[in-house]
């Protein structure tokens, strides 16, 4: 598309970049409020519906038929698990990749039976009892964290609900072990760790970050799991800057 200029002249119009931001789980698009006030006007944003589906390879399916044919994909935890099986099926379709707090390894035994032992919970009608068990873990000083990021997270675990968590608890333990994928990532990466992340420790990211040919890798002090509350300006900073890369 052209725009007319001056003297009958024509100027190119700058086509706007799609992107699209995975959440993690128990996570909804405010974890993200920062990044989409920050991007839009430059950037067109979708936010993947990551509920629904209980198995990886349907869940991202299902993001990629919403998604534009091209598109730049950041996506947090849970969401970089999704992101790397969308690599797996659509590579083609994304331009670059930014992997924040997430992990490319399957989980181990521990981490399976503490994700089973959550379903029970919520099965149980215990649900609370799960949110309230994770926030230690999601910033960097856990319960001491301020009530306002504590009530963002409580806040975006209720609105997704307890099927919704059940669904995603089954998808992330269908997902294979993804760090025979990284080699193959040709396009321009960013990995992004929080420097007190319980969840995805920095050494997870590091490793990351080599396997991946074109990587840059940050990390973000002074945060835990969820950095793009904790920080969020310099989230967003990152996420311009590998935008624009």
């Amino acid at each position: 598309m052209m725009a007319t200029g001056g003297k009958g002249g024509t100027i190119p119009q700058r086509t706007m970049r799609s992107l699209v931001l995975v959440p993690s789980q128990l996570c909804t698009a405010a974890v993200w409020k920062h990044q989409i006030e920050a991007l839009t006007g430059s950037t067109e944003i979708t936010v993947a519906d990551h509920c629904g589906p209980d198995s990886m390879e349907r869940l991202a399916g299902t993001i990629l038929d919403c998604a534009p044919p091209r598109f730049a994909l950041a996506a947090h935890g849970m969401g970089g698990f999704i992101a790397l099986e969308m690599w797996r099926q659509a590579a083609h379709r994304i331009e670059r990749l930014a992997l924040l707090g997430t992990l490319a390894t399957a989980d181990t035994e521990a981490q399976v039976r503490r994700r089973r032992g959550y379903s029970e919970l919520v099965r149980s009608g215990r649900f609370a009892q799960v949110i309230e068990d994770r926030m230690p873990i999601l910033f960097r000083d856990g319960r001491d964290a301020s009530e306002t990021l504590i009530g963002i997270a409580r806040s975006m675990a209720a609105e997704t609900g307890p099927q919704r968590f059940l669904c995603q608890q089954q998808a992330i333990l269908s997902r294979p072990d993804s760090q025979g994928t990284l080699p193959t990532i040709h396009c321009h990466t960013l990995v992004v760790a929080g420097q007190y992340d319980r969840v995805a420790p920095v050494n997870e990211a590091m490793a990351m970050a080599r396997a991946i040919q074109s990587c840059r890798l940050e990390v973000i002090p002074d945060c835990g799991h969820l950095f793009m509350l904790e920080q969020p300006e310099r989230t967003t900073l990152l996420l311009k800057e590998w935008l624009a890369a």
